[in-house]
């Protein structure tokens, strides 16, 4: 249940945020109200459990309690909230071993290998954050990819299916499935490294 603050409904977002920067408790407690609707259906798009979800949204809320004071107000502070939520939605997937998809070329003779790094637990904040944009890029690309590629490469690379199941789920021989699966880690691999130069902290090595 949302607990309104009638002396602060009022206020904008940036006001809210200057108020919190100065150790306004209830002024950032109006501020999670507000968006806490719209991070738990993200984190829930991510995780795919609730409980999870639920999990990783209050870390998320902590930590930006944390680093309130170093929120810069050229950003919206949805758009900065919900990229924490994000990162912590990603590195409960690296914890439980659900993003295989981050090795784009695996085993693929003659190419170099791309390699997408999640954000790691020590992580600065500012870090964290620009790799939440990473993953969120990522999200979007591997959605962009043609559906015959698309649906073999989250067979395999994000539900981890063996790849005589991932066949068989297509209907397609397995020869069939390992060329698809190739031409989307390629595909992907091209479409992430367009991103490096804005991304920056994208990792990309041979």
């Amino acid at each position: 249940m949302r607990v309104h603050h009638p002396n602060l409904d009022h206020l904008t977002d940036e006001q809210l945020v200057a108020l919190a920067q100065q150790g306004g408790n209830e002024a950032f407690s109006e501020l999670i109200q507000r968006h806490q609707s719209t991070c738990k259906r993200l984190a829930v798009s991510v995780l795919k459990d609730k409980l999870d979800a639920e999990d990783e949204v209050q870390n998320a809320f902590w930590k930006a309690y944390e680093h309130i004071g170093q929120f810069n107000q050229d950003a919206k502070f949805s758009t900065w909230l919900s990229r924490i939520v994000l990162n912590q939605c990603l590195m409960r997937l690296r914890k439980d071993k659900r993003a295989r998809f981050l090795y784009l070329d695996e085993g693929v003779a003659g190419e170099e290998v791309a390699r997408l790094d999640l954000p790691d637990e020590s992580s600065t904040p500012e870090e964290a954050l620009a790799q939440a944009e990473i993953g969120t890029t990522l999200h979007q690309e591997i959605h962009r990819i043609p559906p015959l590629l698309r649906e073999v490469f989250i067979l395999r690379e994000v539900q981890e299916l063996p790849m005589p199941d991932v066949a068989s789920r297509l209907g397609i021989s397995l020869a069939a499935a390992k060329s698809r699966l190739l031409r989307a880690r390629l595909e992907l691999r091209e479409r992430m490294q367009r991103h490096t130069g804005r991304l920056g902290l994208v990792t990309l090595t041979a």
